[in-house]
């Protein structure tokens, strides 16, 4: 879980780089789809941190 925790932070980290890019480009689909993602994979990412700490416990 600890190796899918860091690849879904650096997907959110990416979503919200793109975020701004299309802010600046002015593409409203591509800001909902970033958005969308940065809230998803960030959400499971924050609240993965909080429940099972960092690093992971296993039990």
């Amino acid at each position: 879980m600890n190796l899918l925790m860091v690849i879904f932070g650096l997907i959110a980290i990416l979503a919200v780089v793109g975020t701004f890019q299309a802010f600046k480009e002015r593409n409203v689909l591509s800001i909902v789809f970033n958005a969308g993602a940065a809230v998803v994979f960030g959400g499971f990412t924050i609240l993965t941190i909080v429940y099972q700490g960092f690093p992971p416990t296993l039990h």
